[in-house]
């Protein structure tokens, strides 16, 4: 079986939950936790980490199967992983760290890689970026990297490149895959809240306000307390919700707090204020518990093998059924259930993107 050759930019929790994660399916061949066990005809053990990027000075230089468990990264360890062969090279810092993470990731003295020419000589099919957010421009380096080198580029964080029309040009002239944008986890904050609203709607129930609101304890976290860091991740988690929903309703969401000890636990809080029959009101109020790198990964196995079955068949620009499936802001919103079968789909050959 054809492997899938993929590249990491930025080795942080969900770098570390994924990396675990393949392994873990790699020994055990079942797909408990697992929306799909194979998207086409790859399975997660198909999968094999062939690059990494990093800034940290306690992560470049090591393989990655060490890196992964280097502060601050805090997420649960689900298995041993092997050495890989994978040195975690040096990557560009630009706007990678905010001023939050400066304090908790000392930068390594290495001179920067040339990203284009690693991506090449690993023989990368896809590059996964999972850099911190509000990494506007470190972003844009590596999905310039991933054109150059002629790697599919999902982009797991909220910087908007698969759904900004001149990126998806650029891509689509590159007859390259593109992917995104900003992950939505497999259980997560916003598909659950997307749920509560369409299911509102379809029901006839008004929805008159909403709120999320979410705190954990890892650098995500953290460095979300830089509030110019968040323009786009407001954005791309209100849009999600707001799409599910014909008329206009007053959202709040994002992040709110960081609280050390919650480590990689997220608790997100939705509230949901509406008018049924009668003009009668109803509320909800939903808490959500998970642990957020497994969270996002459970959904970046699925969006890989995607963004590799597009390659095979030689399709570029963005791919508007994976993206809706799996990431928040995509090029063209869908409830749930029409973007599951968009994906199956284009999986199974029925959807051209």
């Amino acid at each position: 079986m054809a492997k899938i050759k993929v590249a990491i930019a930025g080795v942080g929790n969900c770098a570390s939950a994924i990396v675990q994660g393949v392994h873990y399916y790699s020994k055990r061949g079942q797909d408990e936790g697992l929306t799909y066990w194979k998207v086409g005809r790859y399975t997660p053990g198909d999968i094999e980490f062939v690059a990494a990027f990093d800034v940290s000075a306690k992560k470049v230089g090591k393989d990655l199967s060490q890196a992964i468990f280097q502060p601050p990264n805090n997420t649960t360890k689900i298995c041993e992983v092997p050495k890989l062969g994978v040195q975690v090279m040096r990557g560009p810092l630009l706007d990678g760290i905010g001023k939050y993470l400066k304090a908790v990731v000392p930068l390594s003295g290495q001179k920067d890689c040339d990203v284009t020419g690693e991506l090449e000589r690993s023989g990368a099919d896809v590059l996964i970026n999972y850099l911190p957010v509000g990494s506007t421009a470190a972003s844009y380096q590596y999905a310039e990297a991933a054109i150059e080198a002629k790697v599919a580029f999902v982009n797991a964080i909220p910087v908007f490149i698969a759904s900004d029309e001149k990126w998806a040009s650029r891509f689509a002239k590159a007859k390259i895959p593109v992917a995104g944008d900003d992950v939505m986890s497999q259980i997560g904050a916003t598909v659950l809240h997307k749920t509560l609203v369409k299911l509102a709607v379809d029901r006839g129930v008004r929805v008159d306000e909403t709120y999320q609101l979410n705190i954990g304890g890892d650098t995500d976290f953290l460095n979300m307390l830089e509030e110019n860091r968040l323009k786009d991740k407001r954005e791309s988690k209100t849009s999600a919700v707001r799409a599910m929903s014909p008329y206009a309703v007053p959202t709040r969401i994002g992040p709110s707090d960081y609280v050390p000890f919650l480590s990689n636990d997220k608790v997100c809080y939705i509230w949901l204020k509406g008018t049924y029959f009668g003009g009668t009101p109803v509320k909800m109020d939903v808490k959500l518990h998970v642990v957020d790198a497994y969270d996002s990964a459970g959904v970046m196995v699925d969006a890989i093998r995607g963004a590799k079955i597009a390659l095979d068949r030689g399709v570029g620009g963005e791919l508007s059924s994976l993206s809706a499936f799996c990431f928040k802001h995509p090029p063209v919103q869908m409830p749930y259930p029409a973007a599951k079968a968009a994906f199956e789909n284009f999986t199974s050959g029925k959807l051209e993107r």
